[in-house]
């Protein structure tokens, strides 16, 4: 077979002869992954392959098998913590959300035997429709249009924040109690693990977000990357989002922590396009700012956002934590296939820093 490559030459998919001859292991091993797509009754025939999203650290492919279209979706290469690449659990959590008709792709198979790919994957439907970042479907690219994009993108997100927790399945994803506070100290935690540099912001905003927590007003499924790369729209001319991507980081705590990532990330006029704002797009006529995409999520829920800019403040701070992690694998050679997002993480975490520090002592 022909090999594809990341542009460094780091394979990325080979077949299990090939597998055992190359330095870093593949991220697909073709056969191997047919077998268990046939012990599972998934399509016939060879894969056909391409890598899809823009996910900074799970990787996700499209396959084809004859007349049947599948995703599979695994973690980055070993060694890595698994709590943070936990595909078993993120198909669990797609489960159940799909039982509380919440819109995620069906889950086809999960496999958890390291053996074949070296991490557990699962495999769920692949459903057409548009992910928005840089560009915008020509039929969505008017002013009025782009307004419908954003609140179909703020409804979501208030759907999702609306599912019953008290009870069921969902009961159990987390411990909405303290979810704050265990944000401020997990990630205050991560940093001399994964950082190469000292930053005497990251110490600085953390003391002063702990100062001022504000009280949860309720429990919900955050999401904790809700952002419009994370969103399918379908086909259809009306902006409606037909699937929620990514639930990786996916628990039971403040859904405020989602509205307050959901718009710090947001791109606006005027914005100084921070690196985690991914989907710039929004800066075109017709998208309302970050303020507008509060009020409208108030307005839908009846929230409180008087501390919007304290949950703004955690998103970035928490934003530049892990792209300090990302950031430290690339100057240890662990990713040298990104050649346009680690690079930019030198200055871009110290401006998250810088910005996050601003909306904590302007909250």
């Amino acid at each position: 077979m022909t090999l594809r490559h990341e542009p460094d030459g780091r394979d990325v998919v080979a077949t299990d002869a090939e597998a055992s001859a190359l330095a870093a292991p593949p991220l697909l091993v073709l056969d191997r992954v047919a077998r268990y797509l046939d012990e599972q009754r998934l399509g016939e025939g060879p894969i056909a392959w391409s890598r899809v999203g823009e996910g900074q650290s799970n990787a996700t492919f499209l396959l084809r098998r004859g007349e049947t279209e599948l995703v599979l979706r695994r973690g980055p290469r070993p060694p890595l913590p698994r709590s943070a690449h936990d595909m078993l659990r993120e198909a669990r959590v797609q489960g159940m959300l799909r039982d509380a008709d919440f819109p995620v792709p069906r889950i086809l198979a999960v496999c958890d035997d390291e053996r074949l790919l070296g991490v557990p994957f699962y495999v769920m439907e692949y459903l057409r429709g548009d992910v928005i970042t840089e560009t915008l479907p020509a039929r969505f690219d008017e002013p009025a249009p782009r307004r419908a994009v954003a609140e179909a993108a703020v409804e979501a997100l208030a759907r999702l924040h609306a599912i019953d927790v008290a009870s069921g399945p969902l009961a159990g994803l987390g411990r909405p109690d303290g979810y704050l506070e265990r944000q401020l100290a997990r990630f205050g935690g991560l940093w001399e693990q994964v950082s190469r540099r000292r930053l005497p912001e990251v110490d600085g905003v953390a003391r002063r977000l702990a100062e001022r927590v504000p009280p949860t007003p309720r429990a919900a499924v955050v999401h904790g990357d809700f952002r419009l790369g994370n969103l399918m729209f379908a086909p259809g001319a009306r902006p409606e989002v037909s699937a929620v991507l990514d639930w990786e980081m996916a628990t039971l705590g403040d859904p405020l922590a989602d509205v307050g990532y959901f718009t710090a990330t947001w791109s606006e006029p005027g914005s100084p396009g921070t690196t985690m704002e991914l989907s710039p797009v929004t800066r075109l006529d017709g998208f309302p700012d970050r303020a507008g995409l509060a009020a409208r999520y108030a307005e839908l829920t009846g929230a409180d956002l008087d501390a919007i800019r304290w949950y703004q403040s955690l998103a970035l701070w928490k934003s530049a934590v892990f792209s300090e992690a990302i950031y430290t694998r690339w100057l240890a050679g662990e990713r040298p296939d990104d050649t346009v997002f680690a690079p930019r993480l030198e200055h871009g975490v110290p401006q998250l820093l810088a910005l996050a520090d601003e909306l904590a002592t302007a909250g």
